[in-house]
């Protein structure tokens, strides 16, 4: 069925930052068909009025890891080495395909919740991230953790690499190409340079993008340059990492050489404030990246080193911190910051999907803008990102399906994840 936006504020994310009033939104077929302030002649199908309501392009969350909602609040106050190794790889390691389903599941009603029309994914258990993907309705770019610590590495026999292999002959191109696979590299500091030529060559070959952690904490990053006497950018790009469609979650230690570097490749670098100030990582230096070219979307990495895939939470926090640090209320506006969480995340994704235009993936959210906190509204794009919160979202649309409306999940139930959740994957979680 056709459904029509009427008479509604849109947000079409073009580079004007274009607000259209009292606007009229074709959607056929899960395409966007028509953006107007004329009523279209002839419609039939189902209308939305869309008074005292914004519709925007769907949120694209893209650095997460979604399984991980299992682990909200698990380990607080520590650095990410600590994080990782004395807390968190020892819960995962009592995950099982039931409880990361159940988990994804969990992950992914939030973020629909919150707006998110599409999200890229790094974890295991890759086969039912993607049946709960699809069955929730969303996008997503899968892919399969990749790490090494063994000096004879081999990508015909890596089980991680073999399970890469199998999850891109599985499900890329999948759902008429909503769902697609990415190549992986964890990290520099987890993996050996074997690893990442094999990487990029099988990304090459096959047309895949590429999805890494790059350069995340100071240890990180110093201790790639005693290893191989370059920034983890540079040893990455000595074994052709760059030359695919590639994003870097994280970004937060490289250097004006590095920015320089990753935009000549078109390198998109995810930015997850919250979760890098909550491991005390460090701050990543948007403007510098902005300003050096660079294509920048946001993600919130996943819940356990963040504790919500509230994307609008990222997108405040992406606009206002360097305004501190800097002393400067200029360095990131409002359009800059909507269009990260938005088309720069679609464009990371290789999707024709973030705007609101003819031809672009119906992925669409509608906002309630009646309520207390959107109220007096003298610039919708600043009540957006300064005011608005995850739960304003009222409509999620993905790919020209509603999949929730007015509170209601419409393709996920919730009540039986939460009695997976309580009954099966937590006892599992906390069993010694």
């Amino acid at each position: 069925m056709d459904t029509l936006f009427s008479n509604v504020t849109a947000v079409l994310m073009d580079d004007a930052d274009t607000v259209l009033k009292d606007a009229f939104v074709l959607v056929s077929q899960g395409k966007i068909a028509m953006v107007s302030t004329a009523r279209p002649d002839g419609f039939s199908g189902r209308e939305i009025d869309g008074r005292g309501k914004v519709l925007m392009p769907g949120l694209v969350n893209a650095h997460t890891h979604v399984p991980m909602t299992l682990l909200r609040g698990w380990a607080d106050g520590f650095d990410l080495h600590t994080w990782l190794h004395e807390h968190i790889f020892p819960a995962e390691a009592r995950f099982d395909a039931r409880s990361v389903r159940a988990g994804t599941a969990l992950g992914l009603a939030e973020m629909i919740a919150a707006g998110v029309t599409s999200f890229s994914d790094m974890y295991f258990f890759c086969d039912e991230i993607v049946e709960e993907t699809i069955a929730a309705g969303l996008s997503a770019n899968i892919t399969q953790g990749l790490t090494s610590f063994e000096a004879d590495f081999s990508p015909e026999t890596h089980p991680g690499f073999i399970k890469l292999r199998q999850l891109k002959e599985r499900w890329h191109g999948a759902e008429g190409g909503r769902i697609r696979v990415d190549a992986c590299i964890h990290g520099e500091y987890t993996s050996p340079p074997k690893l990442w030529a094999a990487a990029a060559d099988y990304a090459r070959a096959n047309g895949l993008g590429m999805h890494v952690h790059l350069s995340e904490t100071k240890e990180e990053h110093e201790g790639c340059l005693c290893r191989h006497g370059v920034t983890p950018a540079r040893a990455f790009d000595r074994f052709g990492v760059w030359d695919v469609r590639a994003y870097a979650a994280h970004c937060v230690w490289i250097t004006d050489e590095d920015i320089a570097l990753l935009a000549e490749r078109g390198v998109t670098a995810v930015h997850n404030p919250v979760s890098n100030l909550k491991l005390g990582s460090g701050i990543a230096r948007l403007p510098a990246m902005l300003a050096g070219g660079m294509n920048v979307a946001l993600g919130t990495d996943g819940v356990a080193s963040n504790n919500s895939q509230d994307l609008f939470e990222e997108i405040k926090l992406a606009a206002t911190l360097h305004k501190g640090v800097l002393n400067d209320p200029k360095p990131v506006t409002a359009g800059e910051a909507l269009r990260m969480a938005t088309r720069n995340g679609a464009l990371a994704q290789g999707r024709n999907a973030g705007r609101i235009a003819p031809g672009c993936d119906a992925d669409l959210i509608l906002l309630d803008f009646a309520r207390p906190h959107l109220t007096p509204c003298h610039n919708v794009l600043s009540n957006l990102v300064f005011s608005a919160r995850g739960s304003d979202v009222v409509l999620n649309m993905s790919g020209g399906r509603i999949i929730y409306e007015n509170g209601n999940f419409l393709t996920i139930d919730l009540e039986r994840v939460l009695l997976e959740i309580r009954e099966y994957a937590l006892p599992r979680l906390r069993a010694q």
